[in-house]
């Protein structure tokens, strides 16, 4: 074990996701083995692959082509200006631009951008797919990047243990192209993967032997503890301070640096229908609020960051009174349960003072009915008192909307479309989604399911609606009613290309 211990961690995270801040999975790890001693290095491969693709010279025949290659670095620049987020069109314009140039790059068999990633040869629902991705790993659009890049790294760093990030379905087959690489050209290496996909994939009891030989361990939810184990260490501590010290904090693609922070997992509500969370029984784990503001505030003061993002699925009420009664270092957003607190407007005026730029809000229907039966434990009243309180305190809102759940129909709909419409001067951004019937969920329901044919990885499934609500129904209604109404439509073409909430707190006079 003393010589895995030297040896130490190489922790990865792939492509494809949102560049603009650190991976907050592999820097918990890497602050993990740090407080033990044990050797780490963490490596954002996503934003290092995006910036290398974007940055490969190409030829275009059209005229926005040939304008969006001659301005990859300006654009690149222009997203890390803070004056680029006093407009939304160029805001808009950049993102476009940087797209357009790495659909060139993309060719026909891949679509990419700058949160996207799709492979004709490769869908992240079939196992037999992504072991192909292993197998081929010079098939991907970035193996001209990854190859040289992974021979490096391995030999500068020489590690036990490799570990792998994967959080989104977005990034799976880049994943498995890079295990791929690593197993044939350092077979010796242990290969560990975890992250948000990878514990949805093993707590939904999608993931059986189809990777044995290629990955040697898989981990679901928190990975410290497991990961300390391989090197020997036993330790009963939930939480560990992240480490940042490797990532590229000067390269993402936002305004300063955006320092991610987690004050806990799972959700404390923890009740809502057909939530993943729930389904897939990962429990809720705090911090005391005293540490996590002591410890953002020294993070903040030794990276001084632009941006706080607190990743908790739903901020503790107790985490939000600490937060009123003090000052972070920095200006924060965070997604938030609505609960009577938010109601107060002394309360959220304290809560902006704090430095709260923003909140993100489950409102998902604007029918009670509807709600009482996702069991969301709010009132519509409630919601909308919260949604003016926060507006009166100058915190910007991010609600989410929920179309096509089991007990929703077109009037129901309807009267979420009327609840945005009476609250819209107090709704800053919109995420509307069509509802998707998780697999985990869809076990233990009543509803009568049509299963993706040979997805033996798909999380979802598809569904009969009982009223009728089928999923085209639905896209006609938000694309021809309510995305045309004139108290939305400004609201939803406000909303940030690409990076949406992750960049919507920086945007100014909305």
């Amino acid at each position: 074990m003393s010589d895995c211990k030297q040896q130490g961690a190489l922790l990865l995270y792939p492509p494809v996701t949102k560049g603009c801040e650190p991976p907050a999975g592999i820097t918990r790890l890497h602050g993990a083995l740090r407080a033990h001693a044990i050797n780490c290095t963490s490596v954002d491969l996503n934003i290092e692959a995006q910036l290398y693709l974007l940055r490969q010279p190409h030829s275009a025949a059209d005229t926005w082509s040939r304008r969006a290659l001659k301005h990859v670095d300006a654009n690149i620049t222009a997203l890390r200006s803070t004056a680029t987020y006093a407009s939304p069109d160029r805001h808009r314009r950049a993102v476009a631009d940087l797209n357009r140039v790495l659909h060139l790059h993309a060719g026909n068999d891949t679509t990419l951008s700058l949160g996207n990633y799709q492979d004709n040869h490769c869908s992240a629902h079939h196992s037999a797919e992504l072991l192909l991705a292993a197998q081929q790993p010079q098939r991907n659009i970035f193996y001209p990047f990854f190859a040289p890049r992974l021979e490096q790294l391995l030999a500068d760093t020489n590690p036990a243990y490799v570990g792998i990030s994967i959080n989104f379905i977005n990034q799976a087959c880049c994943a498995f192209a890079i295990i791929g690489f690593i197993r044939r050209h350092a077979p010796h290496i242990h290969i560990g993967v975890g992250g948000g996909l990878v514990t949805s994939w093993l707590r939904s009891g999608q993931w059986h032997h189809q990777f044995d030989g290629l990955i040697d361990s898989a981990s679901a939810g928190a990975g410290e503890q497991e990961l300390l184990r391989f090197f020997g260490v036993t330790s009963s501590q939930i939480h560990y301070q992240p480490d940042y010290s490797t990532m590229p904090i000067n390269d993402y693609l936002a305004p300063g640096f955006i320092l991610p922070y987690s004050a806990s997992s799972g959700c404390y509500w923890n009740r809502c229908d057909f939530c993943p969370e729930r389904a897939e029984g990962n429990r809720y784990q705090c911090q005391d609020t005293a540490t996590v503001i002591n410890t953002i505030n020294t993070l903040a003061g030794q990276y001084q960051p632009s941006l706080i993002h607190l990743l908790d699925n739903a901020i503790s009420p107790a985490l939000l009174r600490a937060l009123t009664a003090t000052s972070l270092a920095a200006p924060y957003y965070a997604f938030a349960r609505f609960e009577q607190q938010l109601c107060d407007d002394d309360f959220c005026r304290a809560l902006r003072r704090s430095g709260c730029v923003m909140l993100k809000l489950g409102v998902e229907s604007g029918s009670q009915a509807v709600l009482d039966a996702m069991d969301k434990g709010v009132t519509v009243a409630l919601m909308e008192q919260a949604l003016a309180a926060l507006s009166n305190a100058g915190i910007k809102t991010y609600v989410y909307l929920l179309f096509g759940t089991p007990t929703e129909d077109e009037q129901h709909a309807r009267r979420t479309m009327e609840f945005v419409c009476r609250n819209h001067r107090a709704i800053t951004f919109i995420n509307a989604a069509i509802f998707n019937l998780p697999l985990a969920n869809a076990r233990h329901s009543n509803l009568t399911l049509i299963p993706y044919a040979n997805s033996d990885l798909s999380l979802y499934c598809a569904f009969h609606h009982p009223k009728g609500w089928q999923r085209n129904h639905i896209r006609h209604f938000l694309n021809h009613n309510f995305k045309r109404h004139p108290d939305i439509a400004p609201i939803i073409n406000r909303d940030p290309a690409v990076f949406t909430s992750n960049h919507a707190a920086f945007f100014s006079d909305l």
